[in-house]
């Protein structure tokens, strides 16, 4: 049984000292508690909640800022959570339309459940894409990708945030400069001693997720992938743009299946910046 929904609750910005209490919330709705993914968003990002009188938090959001400071290029809103007594009373309504008057001019994308979907659209959201979250144990195959892997260095930075933007269409320091520390594999690719595809493996849970994938082609996606697997015993989890279909149909029969699909979705804006030929999956679909 839903909670009648107390008046004129404000929504104010949320802080690292929110961990607890977003990861209550995750819990809640029967996601996992994922603390350490939380603890990224709301040190890289803009964390935007509504706090329940009896405690804690009922609603919650985390927008990611890409570009300039001051005058960002795109945000990416994710985890947008809504307590389960307070479910169907438009709180997950109300929270979004702040978030959005709040950005402003700014473009923004999400990755949209089935069931978050026709809230976005009623908020003008276009379907702009999709991603498939495949998740299992990586099985190498016999013969190993001809690309040069190897794990980065703080030296490497640099190029790869210069490659990272490229790609992306838009800076994303204030994320990816934390990926040595959020991370426990990070690894680049190379052509001639030139960088041409990085990625991560970062735990949630039992499992690592690949992301960020950012490849040159399929070929150099699927030697990120193999050495990063070749480090780890947990299952890999990784959100797949579906116009891959070489790079989903080979982590298939690497042993990896499907598990959801998510709409890409974008507001302000006809399709998201950069190449997406190049990127193959993000950090999380949480941040873009």
């Amino acid at each position: 049984m839903s909670t009648p929904l107390p008046p004129s609750l404000p929504v104010r910005r949320l802080t690292h000292r929110d961990l607890t209490a977003c990861a209550d919330l995750s819990e809640d709705r029967g996601w996992p508690r994922e603390e350490h993914k939380w603890g990224l968003l709301l040190s890289a990002g803009k964390g935007y909640g509504v706090d329940d009188p009896g405690g804690g938090l009922l609603s919650a959001c985390v927008v990611t800022e890409y570009g300039p400071h001051g005058r960002p290029a795109l945000g990416a809103i994710g985890m947008v959570l809504v307590a389960e007594r307070y479910a169907r009373q438009g709180v997950g309504r109300r929270l979004m339309r702040h978030v959005v008057s709040e950005m402003g001019a700014t473009p923004l994308t999400l990755h949209a459940t089935p069931n978050g979907r026709p809230l976005y659209e009623e908020l003008g959201f276009k379907a702009t894409g999709r991603a498939e979250m495949v998740l299992g144990h990586f099985t190498p195959e016999g013969q190993e990708p001809g690309v040069l892997t190897r794990a980065a260095t703080a030296e490497d930075l640099t190029t790869i945030l210069r490659l990272d933007e490229e790609v992306f269409g838009a800076d994303r320091t204030l994320v990816i400069a934390r990926l040595p520390a959020f991370a426990d594999q990070m690894r680049v690719a190379e052509d001639n001693g030139r960088i041409i595809g990085y990625a991560a493996a970062w735990p949630n849970m039992d499992t690592h997720v690949v992301g960020p994938l950012i490849a040159r082609d399929t070929k150099t996606a699927k030697a990120l992938v193999t050495s990063l697997a070749a480090h780890t015993d947990r299952p890999l989890r990784t959100d797949i743009d579906v116009r891959h279909t070489d790079l989903l149909a080979w982590l298939k029969e690497r042993g990896l299946r499907s598990v959801a699909f998510n709409t890409v979705m974008t507001y302000g804006t006809t399709e998201l910046p950069g190449d997406w030929s190049r990127r193959f999956a993000p950090l999380t679909v949480a941040a873009g």
